[in-house]
């Protein structure tokens, strides 16, 4: 089918960004940043993943990068990650020193400290998407989904209890590698849904159409990332 009018500017104006940011020596800087709209650095990040997996991984010079850290910072999105250590945010989205804010904790929950690392990142440091990333094999899934209580954990894993009472409700409570998969899926939606409520200024952001809040969930075994809705 031939693309229309829209879509084939849409693909122009994509082709032309990923082309301006695969072209940086170094850092990206204020004015790329500043173009850039919500949608774009979603794609970005998407096609940061297509990069990393067909072995087509960017390459800047990493005294470049260090020079201009020394002028500031303007990270084109944010990401809530787990910590899980088969994760490594910016190698799943082919990304450089100064691309991505990155917040991880385990389970990639939205606690009132993560929040407002969020919220400074979008409002005031200027990315235009917000990704919670969780991922297959997550062992945070696990011990909530085993109902887990030690020290710290045991609220820590409370917030990932919305997600096993949803999934429980859909596939029973066997913790079949598949059913705590689809947990994850779960706890980044309700994680999302969290930014959204407990953050009046992220909701506004999104609302007036600055930044993006999308989901993902990246699978250990082959380096690829399911976006969720």
């Amino acid at each position: 089918m031939p693309l229309g009018a829209l879509e084939k500017d849409w693909v122009f104006h994509f082709c032309g960004m990923i082309d301006r940011y695969l072209a940086l020596d170094g850092a990206i800087g204020s004015e790329l940043q500043q173009s850039l709209t919500p949608a774009d650095a979603v794609a970005l990040l998407k096609d940061g993943v297509r990069r990393s997996t067909s072995g087509e991984a960017s390459a800047r010079d990493r005294a470049a990068l260090l020079s201009d850290a020394a002028g500031g910072q303007y990270p084109y999105a944010a990401v809530l990650s787990c910590i899980d250590s088969r994760a490594p945010v910016e190698q799943i989205f082919d990304a450089a020193s100064g691309d991505l804010f990155v917040a991880r904790v385990a389970g990639n929950v939205a606690s009132p400290d993560l929040i407002a690392s969020l919220e400074y990142a979008t409002k005031y440091a200027g990315s235009k998407a917000i990704l919670v990333l969780g991922h297959t094999r997550c062992g945070a899934v696990k011990g909530a989904w085993a109902g887990l209580e030690d020290g710290h954990l045991t609220g820590l894993l409370g917030r990932i209890q919305p997600a096993v009472t949803v999934t429980k409700a859909e596939l029973g409570e066997e913790d079949s590698a598949s059913n705590l998969d689809r947990c994850s899926t779960v706890n980044v939606q309700e994680t999302m849904a969290a930014l959204r409520k407990e953050s009046a200024i992220l909701a506004g952001l999104e609302a007036d159409g600055k930044i993006a809040i999308v989901g993902g969930v990246y699978d250990v075994a082959t380096g690829e990332v399911a976006w969720v809705d």
